[in-house]
């Protein structure tokens, strides 16, 4: 039987060739990708399909016996349920009509089983949690970019309004010890200066004295 004949085998349980088709193609499709990537296909009763690594080895040419080196490799392997090796050693018979069962499949396996639900939603969680991660780590970042230049403006003005504030109190201190130091000056000179003009205030009030002496004595030899 070749796919053709699978095909006109299976039409009419389906609904039509063309159905039929799609359903094998489909069939097929997903066994060999499932195979290829390295699960194993199992139909309880009628068999599994796997994947098996041959390592490198020595083999011989069976037209020239001569000995070849094989390179590793990989092939796929089918491997018959209990049910059908009792079904083609005849210890079990076929009926008569309808489908062959070779073996109910057990609940849960024909939609992946509790085990393939729950890896499927661990997976689903896993990818959204990650998903969520790479949200609040780009969030994070941005947010890191947009406050920097804020913190370093801010950093720059309370640095320049503590810079001006040191240079007002340092200008107000010198202004302070300028201003002490001239008031110190000007106590000195003042007594000096009154010393001075007392000084000068004597002799001329002496000279005044000799003069009106000289006046009187003036008169009276008249």
């Amino acid at each position: 039987m070749n796919k053709a004949q699978l095909v006109e085998a299976i039409a009419d349980k389906v609904g039509g060739r063309q159905q039929a088709a799609d359903a094998v193609d489909a069939v097929l499709d997903a066994m060999v990708r499932a195979v290829v990537a390295g699960d194993r296909v199992s139909v309880t009763g009628f068999g599994s399909f796997e994947k098996v690594d041959r390592p490198a080895r020595y083999a011989r040419n069976p037209q020239t016996g001569e000995r070849v080196r094989v390179k590793k490799t990989s092939v796929p392997r089918f491997r018959a349920g209990q049910g059908f090796k009792d079904l083609v050693a005849g210890t079990k018979k076929l009926p008569k009509g309808g489908e062959v069962s070779v073996k109910k499949a057990p609940k849960g396996s024909l939609t992946g089983g509790a085990s393939a639900t729950v890896k499927k939603a661990a997976a689903k969680k896993a990818t959204t949690a990650k998903k969520a991660a790479a949200k609040t780590a780009v969030a994070k970042k941005t947010t890191a970019k947009k406050t920097t230049p804020t913190a370093k403006k801010t950093v720059a003005k309370t640095a320049t309004a503590k810079t001006t504030a040191a240079k007002k109190a340092t200008t107000a201190k010198k202004a302070a010890t300028t201003a002490k130091k001239t008031t110190a000056t000007a106590k000195k000179t003042a007594p000096a200066a009154k010393k001075a003009t007392a000084k000068t205030t004597a002799p001329a009030k002496k000279a005044t004295a000799r003069k009106t002496t000289a006046k009187k004595t003036t008169a009276r030899k008249k």
